[in-house]
């Protein structure tokens, strides 16, 4: 896949694809971070301590994604016929910008973070610093379209601001903060892997620590499909079986955005199998 796909994949609405040889299978990203958010509260044992404030960061997790609610409902195709979509060759690869119309998913990305801290506002900053995250660390910047680089700016400065002030008026501290975001992003990431198929050993997004302080890097080991490996193991229980919710449409169903559309509203959601187990340390 070249950059300038990667580009408008990453930019672009999208929800998180995987395939057969004759379908496409789908699911949101209201979904995937519902999925995340099992994986949210499944954490925690003798060695790794839940995050907290659990509540908060559990929200966060859940719901970081709700923005795209109305525009998974509605996908679009590629120009090769496609549904745009996040893949398993995008896993980690959130590195650029492209011809997109920028101001109006930064808008989109600022309604979504106001309705996630409309209910939580802990959750809020949490979801805004993903966000953050996404707009300046993971992104390459230079390739932002002059007449929409003071948009970023500002939009990057506004929420920075805003978690500041949140923050305060919280006396939430910087580096419980700064571990809800990390938490929320090695989830997210575990639940991409697991939503598109991911089928390579991968480390989570951050180290974490264990109750001792000690950081760890989280392997993330593809063993079968729909099973994945994680060491050290951060989970509750000696394994853990999810679900997550997905729609299958025929490829051959893919003639044109609107065949693509009603073949995607008429499909059956489907419960997916995830299940995760220990690893070898």
């Amino acid at each position: 896949m070249g950059l300038a796909t990667v580009r408008k994949l990453l930019w672009r609405p999208r929800m998180i694809r995987a395939e057969t040889e004759n379908e496409w299978i789908l699911v949101t990203h209201p979904d995937h971070a519902r999925l995340a958010g099992e994986f949210a509260d499944a954490w925690g044992n003798e060695r790794f301590a839940p995050p907290e404030p659990l509540a908060d960061v559990s929200y966060a997790v859940h719901h970081h994604d709700d923005g795209w609610l109305a525009r998974d409902a509605a996908p679009s195709l590629t120009k090769d016929g496609k549904p745009e979509a996040f893949t398993k060759a995008l896993v980690g690869a959130y590195s650029a910008f492209e011809e997109i119309d920028l101001p109006n998913y930064l808008k989109v990305r600022g309604q979504a973070t106001a309705a996630v801290a409309a209910v939580n506002r802990y959750a809020g900053i949490v979801t805004s610093m993903h966000t953050v995250n996404l707009l300046t660390e993971q992104a390459d910047v230079s390739s932002i379209r002059p007449e929409h680089r003071n948009a970023h700016r500002a939009f990057v400065e506004e929420q920075q601001a805003w978690q500041r002030v949140e923050a305060d008026a919280l006396g939430a501290s910087p580096a419980a903060l700064r571990q809800a975001f990390e938490f929320l992003q090695a989830c997210d990431n575990l639940s991409l892997i697991a939503c598109s198929g991911y089928d390579q050993p991968r480390a989570l997004r951050h180290t974490h620590a264990d109750r001792e302080g000690e950081r760890h890097t989280l392997t993330c080991t593809p063993i079968a499909p729909g099973t994945w490996s994680i060491a050290p193991w951060p989970f509750r229980d000696a394994a853990h079986t999810f679900t997550v919710n997905r729609r299958r449409v025929p490829k051959l169903a893919c003639g044109s955005v609107d065949e693509f559309r009603a073949a995607f509203a008429a499909a059956a959601v489907e419960p997916a199998v995830i299940k995760l187990v220990p690893g070898a340390v």
